[in-house]
């Protein structure tokens, strides 16, 4: 359409609108006008602030947060079963060791690990995610946040946990995995423990990755010391402390040789 110089326009925000472009009504106006349709509250613009918004309240609840290792597992675990007891046990040793437990706020293995964390006096976070069905935060947990959006919670999870802790589970599980994996492996964020529990369950997935993925030069062979697997709970801590050890050492390594160059740049 070509405009004449009388065409109408109007500066909005950043943008310019001239001709049919142009709305009938100004912002404000839009703003405080209560009536007509709700359309525009699941509008993408609009998501993009309730986005901001989660990210904004994730930051701020867990800003304070001590040291923290994440677990994941399956929410479908039975309370009986051999592995929501390891969970358990590995919560509690997790605060004995001095961190905060934090898990997906769900039933099953995260329950068992806020479990074992809160039982044994140590702070239990959970991260819930809103379902098509109901799932609430379980009784274990002294701060807990649901979330709309897995990418913002996935977030949280790596942005406040110096480790990750994976139990037997399903594709949520297996997703979390991989992702820490990514991360790692791609240097996004800085190297941290992941320890896989449960030889019998993950075994075959780690053989998979070596005659498939490793031969085939999918991955390099550095890339398998990037996960542990054990079946012992004393054994997952002693992995986790003794990796956050060596990462503190090289912290300070490197800013003393920072220190060192820049002295000598004087």
């Amino acid at each position: 359409m070509t405009l004449s110089a009388s065409s109408p326009s109007r500066r909005q925000g950043p943008a310019m609108l001239r001709g049919r472009a142009v709305p009938k009504t100004t912002t404000d106006q839009r703003l405080l006008d209560s009536r007509g349709p709700v359309d525009w509250v699941h509008a993408d613009p609009w998501r993009v602030l309730r986005i901001q918004a989660e990210f904004v309240e994730g930051f701020g609840l867990l800003a304070e947060l001590p040291k923290a290792v994440s677990v994941f597992g399956s929410a479908r675990s039975k309370s009986d079963s051999p592995e929501y007891k390891l969970a358990v046990d590995i919560g509690a040793r997790l605060h004995e060791a001095g961190y905060a437990v934090v898990t997906g706020g769900g039933p099953g293995i995260m329950e068992a690990a806020n479990r074992g964390c809160d039982e044994s006096g140590g702070l239990s976070v959970g991260l819930g995610i809103e379902l098509p069905f109901e799932q609430r935060l379980n009784d274990h947990v002294d701060i807990g946040i649901e979330f709309r959006y897995f990418f913002v919670r996935k977030t949280m999870f790596v942005k406040y946990s110096q480790a990750f802790v994976v139990l037997p589970g399903g594709f949520g599980t297996l997703d979390e995995l991989f992702e820490a994996i990514t991360l790692v492996q791609t240097r996004k964020i800085t190297r941290f423990p992941i320890v896989l529990v449960g030889t019998e369950f993950w075994g075959g997935l780690l053989d998979w990755v070596k005659t498939s993925m490793l031969p085939s030069g999918k991955i390099s062979p550095q890339d398998i010391d990037l996960v542990h697997l054990t079946d012992d709970p004393e054994e997952v801590v002693r992995i986790i402390v003794e990796g956050h050890t060596r990462a503190e050492q090289e912290i300070i390594e490197a800013r003393a040789q920072a220190e060192v160059g820049e002295t000598a740049t004087e």
